[in-house]
């Protein structure tokens, strides 16, 4: 069976591809345009968008008034970037380690998390501390259980839910406290079904009298609606 030809390629030769065109780094928290597929770091293109309606590339127009919303995360391509540049990931995770000492905040679960578990898996293996499958498996079963803390660890968001429409009536409790990687949609589902609503989708949540795209999260929502307030 012949052997498989590979070639090796440069970096340097597929960097137009994996670098954002407004800061021209690497793609850092990817995000792609819906309208037109071109992808940049979420906050270059966030920045961007608060003055502009156009992506930055080919200029075309994304929405007339609320080009946030058709913008969105590129997990796929951040994954291909990570693998593709050495040690990206993890300089990107001590500078957000870093930027939340730096404010006196704690670090989101998501980055805590990933850093604790890299750290433990790679201390056990350099001390030689090997495992069998069964003995593997039924340990991270025991610590999901134990680890289950249904996103208390992330990041938390407090809002008020305020009913500006006469067809429907308000939440009893209207404040609410929930993860930042919560999303809109999960917000419409929540508030259906706490109003005995046959469809969520009979109902818009706006911030700043400006209406939310279901798939954008509350981290999402604090970043581009209330910095400034």
């Amino acid at each position: 069976i012949p052997k498989m030809m590979t070639r090796k390629i440069k970096l340097w030769d597929i960097n137009a591809h994996i670098t954002c065109h407004l800061c021209n780094g690497y793609l850092i928290d990817a995000t792609t345009v819906t309208e037109c597929l071109h992808t940049f770091c979420r906050s270059c293109l966030v920045k961007y968008l608060e003055e502009n309606n156009t992506c930055p590339t080919c200029r075309i127009v994304i929405h007339q008034s609320h080009p946030l919303q058709y913008i969105g995360h590129d997990r796929t391509m951040q994954d291909i970037v990570y693998k593709l540049v050495p040690g990206l990931q993890e300089a990107e995770m001590k500078k957000q380690k870093e930027f939340y000492h730096k404010l006196g905040m704690e670090v989101p679960g998501d980055i805590k998390g990933e850093t604790c578990s890299s750290k433990q898996h790679l201390d056990s293996y350099r001390s030689g501390e090997t495992k069998t499958d069964e003995n593997s498996n039924k340990e991270t079963s025991e610590e999901k259980e134990e680890d289950n803390d249904y996103h208390r660890s992330d990041e938390q968001v407090s809002i008020c839910l305020e009913c500006n429409s006469s067809k429907l009536r308000g939440l009893k409790r209207k404040w609410i406290r929930c993860s930042a990687q919560a999303t809109v949609l999960h917000l419409k589902k929540f508030i259906a079904k706490k109003l005995n609503l046959s469809s969520f989708n009979e109902l818009d949540i706006l911030c700043n009298e400006e209406i939310l795209g279901k798939d954008h999260t509350l981290k999402f929502v604090v970043v581009t609606r209330w910095r400034f307030k």
